[in-house]
């Protein structure tokens, strides 16, 4: 997604245009390119090109914007001709002050779930290249585990191998579960051991843009809605509405096509489909990619939610203020390897936009 992203930029930049319009060109980008981009972004102004910055991002907006307008629901609700706090554009964005960035949380983590050995994957047209080299770690109950590194290091080549081998080829390494080895080599078989994948790219991966909420949410569990192999569309339009409900995901019904809806109900969407599963392990890759700072916080609570009922939840994030924002423990990835890990967060305090 990274390496798009950055494709995109440059067939843009390679035009010669007075007027950039640029649409959350850094929401796939680590730290280092995203700076990159806004300091060439300065070099153009320089050079007398117009530039549109559409971002959720507000350091960014912050560091290269001359002027702010703020849109809510389809109308523009504050212009600032002038820099102001992050506070008070949080404030126009959302229609109310948010004191906290990251919801309060005491974790209770028990004894461990899953544990991963020697986990190796390689390249699945050269088999020289390993995409993932020996990882082990352990992942305990009601814990939210943060996996860092930058585009490329191999973070979601690992979930998504772990998910049935979704990725690369399976060269050696094994999981248990509740301390049975257990057979993740197809995405059925991921399911039935308890987990569940929640893919970074939620428009291609992640939903069937041209249906229905309703029938987008029982995907990757049909057998839950079906009698003898007919789907119950009354109990699908049950489970529609209660995943709308439970997780706030705002359309005009459940009949509402997925196209139609912001990024952060989209994500709701896609959130609800692996719930439906049931899963003990939850993998996150990007939860809050490209979504306004208000679903973020409701994504936030999802994952609290999640790790208080008992759940496993694993986040991938590009952003390291929200691993220590909502993950209990953070490992690190750098080419292939878990070469780090940050110690366990201490108890609930509240973190401010400061």
């Amino acid at each position: 997604m990274g390496k798009q992203q950055l494709i995109e930029i440059a067939k843009a930049l390679s035009k010669k245009v007075e007027l950039l319009i640029l649409d959350e060109p850094t929401s796939s980008l680590n730290e280092n390119d995203s700076a990159a981009l806004l300091e060439l972004l300065a070099g153009f102004r320089e050079d007398g090109m117009t530039a549109i910055l559409i971002s959720h991002k507000l350091n960014e907006i912050s560091q290269v914007a001359d002027s702010i307008t703020v849109l809510r629901d389809g109308a523009t609700v504050a212009h600032h001709d002038r820099l102001v706090s992050e506070e008070q554009i949080i404030k126009d964005m959302v229609g109310r002050s948010m004191d906290d960035r990251y919801p309060p949380r005491d974790p209770k983590i028990g004894g461990t779930v899953m544990t991963v050995r020697d986990w190796t994957i390689e390249d699945p047209v050269n088999s020289q290249r390993l995409l993932v080299k020996g990882a082990n770690f352990e992942l305990r109950q009601g814990e939210v585990l943060g996996i860092a590194g930058l585009m490329g290091a191999g973070r979601t080549e690992l979930a998504m191998s772990l998910f049935g081998r979704s990725m690369g080829k399976f060269r050696s390494g094994e999981v248990t579960i509740h301390g049975e080895r257990r057979d993740l080599s197809t995405v059925p078989k991921a399911i039935e051991a308890g987990l569940a994948y929640v893919t970074e790219d939620r428009k291609s991966l992640g939903l069937v843009l041209i249906d229905t909420i309703r029938r987008n949410i029982p995907l990757a569990n049909l057998d839950g809605i079906a009698k003898r192999s007919v789907i119950d569309r009354h109990q699908e339009g049950d489970i529609g509405r209660d995943f709308r409900k439970r997780l706030n995901i705002r359309s005009s019904s459940i009949e509402q096509e997925t196209v139609n809806l912001s990024g952060g109900n989209q994500q709701k969407v896609v959130l609800s489909k692996w719930l439906f599963t049931n899963p003990e392990i939850l993998i996150l890759d990007e939860p809050t990619r490209g979504i306004d700072v208000g679903a973020k916080y409701e994504i936030y609570t999802i994952i609290r939610d999640l790790a208080e009922s008992g759940k496993s939840v694993i986040v991938i994030s590009s952003e390291m203020p929200e691993l220590l924002g909502v993950t209990d423990r953070i490992l690190v990835m750098n080419e292939g390897r878990l070469v780090g890990e940050l110690p366990p967060r201490k108890p609930a305090r509240k973190r401010s936009w400061r």
